[in-house]
């Protein structure tokens, strides 16, 4: 187990684009990965993991480290060597990594873990949030979770396979897989592999989606046949979902604010063979007029703070500020509003987030029950799942009906 010069050039440099120049962790690893052709599949899993692991621990190393942001590349180094020595790696002797006080790293990090936001790496502001929210109990344990990477989950396209096809095709490939108990569709990559380059994937066998957004589109009770509405369709996992559970027939509009989304979406879409999708730029407030009481299903996958998918996403806890959270929560009221009126009465609709805040969840909806619009709608069920609890994804979804 030895450090290699340029798989942590690499991953310093990809430090830097993240910390000092705002760039998601998830652009950069994907273009870390192609960096050198001649990498291998360990190369590769240690420069992701790498960057990863010191985006995810931010505050914890920079503490230890005792540097502060903006960080110069020697401040780089200097949290680069604390993972290190916290990971078991003998410390080369390089100028960069000279005088590393592994004694002293050991100790600072033993000392700060006894308070949750350095032990969870978070800021002072999200652990307030979390507690007064979910409580301390469950904060504390959810927040664990969140830190846990994630694991790769695949949702099989039942337009063209079935998920035993697909693991045996899969296996072929030493790729292995198992089965998720209540899931119809998943997948679950027993090791991290790199499945975007595979064929199956190329001619649309499955998906990349975790488990717990997997479980949205069957909430919506979508059947073959109706006119279904994604109004936050972005580039369109659930949307893709909902149209192999309507088996390509009937009407999907999937809509969104950003064209670019959709354009990415209708790449997916065919190599998915999914033909039953409208593609329409919410432009002006007359997209969502002409659909007013024309829906069988609508589905609100709102924007959020994303405190559920944090595990994937391990920079959001550094770029999230406090104020975006009561910002989004004014759009979610807003969006819950207008896009709720495309359903028919007698339709169905989905409020979904990513989120494990009350305040963005069911909190919402209740607040929504009590509008002008909110009062034709029945509440019928929801589900909160807590990464502490299924080990996936924090999500809320809320299944609503209009009154006939």
């Amino acid at each position: 187990m030895r450090l290699h010069r340029n798989l942590v050039y690499t991953t310093i440099d990809s430090l830097n684009a993240i910390f000092n120049e705002g760039e998601y962790a998830d652009k950069v690893v994907a273009r870390a990965l192609k960096k050198d052709k001649r990498w291998g599949s360990s190369d590769r899993k240690f420069v992701a993991e790498t960057i990863y692991e010191i985006v995810r621990w931010k505050r914890l190393y920079s503490e230890i480290a005792e540097v502060k942001e903006p960080f110069d590349r020697d401040n780089l180094w200097r949290m680069f060597a604390v993972w290190a020595v916290l990971r078991g790696y003998p410390i080369p002797d390089w100028r960069q990594l000279e005088g590393t006080p592994e004694r002293k790293i050991k100790g600072r990090f033993d000392e700060l873990s006894k308070n949750r936001v350095f032990k969870e790496s978070i800021p002072d502001w999200m652990d307030e949030i979390g507690v007064k929210e979910l409580g301390e109990n469950v904060w504390a344990k959810e927040i664990a979770a969140q830190n846990q990477p994630a694991k790769v989950i695949l949702r099989t396209n039942t337009l063209k396979t079935t998920k035993e096809k697909l693991r045996a095709i899969l296996m072929d490939l030493d790729i292995e897989t198992e089965f998720l108990p209540d899931q119809a569709d998943a997948l679950v990559l027993k090791e991290r592999a790199n499945v975007f380059l595979t064929d199956a994937f190329k001619e649309g066998l499955f998906e990349v989606q975790d488990a717990s957004s997997q479980l949205v589109a069957p909430f919506l009770d979508v059947k073959p046949g109706m006119r279904v509405v994604d109004t936050c369709a972005g580039a369109g996992g659930k949307t893709l979902h909902i149209a192999s559970l309507m088996e390509n027939k009937g009407q999907l509009i999937a809509m969104d604010l950003y064209e670019s989304k959709l354009k990415q979406l209708k790449l997916r879409a065919k190599r998915n063979s999914v033909f039953n999708v409208e593609y329409r730029v919410i432009d002006t407030t007359k997209v969502i007029k002409k659909l007013h009481e024309k829906a069988d299903r609508v589905l609100i996958d709102a924007p959020c703070s994303g405190l559920g998918v944090l595990k994937r996403n391990p920079d959001a806890k550094w770029k999230l500020q406090p104020e975006f959270i009561d910002n989004i929560r004014k759009v979610q009221a807003e969006v819950l509003e207008n896009y709720s009126k495309i359903v028919k009465p007698g339709g169905k609709l989905v409020y979904a987030t990513c989120s494990v805040l009350p305040s963005e969840n069911q909190e919402q909806v209740e607040r929504f029950l009590k509008t002008e619009i909110g009062k034709q709608f029945t509440f019928i069920e929801d589900r909160k799942i807590l990464a502490s609890e299924s080990g996936f994804d924090g999500f809320y979804m809320a299944l609503l009906e209009r009154k006939a």
